[in-house]
């Protein structure tokens, strides 16, 4: 099969459990900082107690991680050290939710950290419901599983104001989204079927929305209600495929209650699956949220976690059994997708563990928000790429943004030849060309 590896295969751990007992450091930020301020109240010349431990002895000990500890780490959990030899939805669930606003991203991430991945393998998995897409994140679109979904729904939820102006909205207000809802549960709707409707229910319910919220909302034809998180999206025609799916549909109904506070901690936990080690600041960058609740939820996880530190001194905290490799674990060469999630899974001052600083600005396009195509030598981003369809010859072209190592190189090629027939094998022909 077109773009299936054989070399650096991967299990990956069962999913964190909230519940789950484990060996762990149990040292808050806070609680570290103050013990290394305080002195041993221990008497002179006498010892502490057998098996009292100061969060500062831990922290000191040999908690300090190195920036390639850290790459090494997220490059394990994310398949691009070895490959996951697992199904295309526990893929997904490991290395976290997939940034999904531009189509034809997913497949390139999925196949550059999968043993054996073809398209259709994702479409599939979509057409039996056990992958989503939707809004989420930063109400941006993502790609998850179907069972880790209702978290990351209610996560994203609680901080997303669907409304667009600052009048108070009544309590009858919540009915346009149960309404809606009910409206697309059968029935895949598109934009204009749901402005369509939102006009009709405010007729209906004169009172439920100031005057001045309907005119902000008519002013952006509804747009806030079509990336609100209680929809999914569908294809348009029915079919999964290589066109981007626009149309919407309920979100599938949540199999037990869950509260913010349990969604957010089980959102925490999977974030540190698919990027940790990490701080509250990289998860409450990635979710979206305020840090301060993203420090109380580790703090109500903390004896389920191992906490480290990174080179600048910056608490981080893991799942004990979690990958951490030797920092010289060799890592291939690997491509990444347009919006690669891990160019965004820490917060922004904190991601040279994978994207050196003097590449920022190639990479991430401020003009227009786009995050480009790249690719990793030993571990970090040290080029871009881009494919384009020239007489029906499909041409990959990497573009070094750094001095290309000659026995890095052929690696890449290699790679670079697989990836653009996997991704697109309608073409007559396919060449990889590396630009000088």
């Amino acid at each position: 099969m077109v773009g299936t590896l054989t070399r650096h295969t991967a299990r990956i751990p069962p999913p964190p459990k909230t519940g789950a007992a484990t060996t762990t450091v149990r040292c808050s930020p806070a609680r570290v900082i103050a013990q290394r301020r305080r002195p041993d109240p221990s008497p002179p010349g006498r010892r502490r107690a057998e098996g009292a431990v100061r969060c500062s002895d831990v922290a000191q000990d040999a908690e300090r991680l190195s920036l390639a500890a850290l790459n090494r780490a997220l490059l394990a959990r994310q398949g691009l050290l070895e490959r996951l030899d697992v199904s295309v939805v526990e893929a997904v669930e490991a290395i976290g939710a997939l940034q999904a606003q531009h189509w034809p991203a997913p497949p390139v991430a999925l196949w550059s950290r999968m043993r054996r991945f073809s398209p259709d393998d994702l479409y599939a998995a979509l057409e039996r419901g056990d992958l989503l897409t939707g809004t989420l994140l930063r109400t941006t679109l993502h790609l998850v599983s179907a069972r880790e979904h209702p978290a990351y729904a209610a996560v994203a939820m609680e901080v997303a104001d669907w409304r667009r102006s600052k009048k108070e909205a009544s309590a009858e207000a919540q009915g346009l989204l149960d309404d809606l809802v009910a409206h697309a549960r059968r029935t895949p709707r598109t934009s204009e079927d749901v402005a369509a409707f939102a006009e009709e229910w405010v007729k209906a319910h004169p009172r439920a929305l100031h005057r001045d919220e309907v005119k902000a909302q008519r002013d952006r034809n509804w747009r806030a209600l079509v990336r609100w998180q209680g929809f999914v999206r569908v294809p348009d025609d029915g079919e999964w495929g290589a066109k981007s799916p626009s149309k919407l549909r309920a979100a599938p109904k949540p199999r037990r209650k869950l509260d913010v506070e349990t969604a957010l901690d089980e959102v925490v936990l999977r974030h540190l699956r698919a990027f940790g080690p990490a701080s509250a600041d990289d998860v409450a960058s990635w979710i979206g949220w305020r840090p301060k609740p993203v420090r109380e939820a580790l703090a109500r996880l903390e004896d389920k976690l191992a906490l480290f530190e990174d080179e600048d001194g910056r608490a981080l905290y893991d799942l004990p059994d979690a990958p951490r490799p030797d920092p010289q674990t060799p890592a291939p060469p690997r491509l990444l997708a347009a919006f690669d999630s891990i160019l965004l899974a820490y917060a922004s001052k904190h991601r040279a563990r994978i994207l050196p600083d003097a590449h920022r600005d190639v990479v991430y396009e401020r003009a227009n928000l786009r995050i480009k195509p790249s690719y990793t030598v030993d571990g970090l981003v040290a080029g871009i790429w881009d494919v384009e369809i020239t007489r029906g010859e499909a041409v990959l072209t990497l573009r070094p943004l750094e001095k290309l190592p000659r026995a890095a190189r052929a690696d890449l090629v290699e790679e670079a030849e697989r990836l653009v027939q996997a991704i697109r094998p309608e073409a007559k022909g396919h060449r990889v060309v590396v630009e000088r």
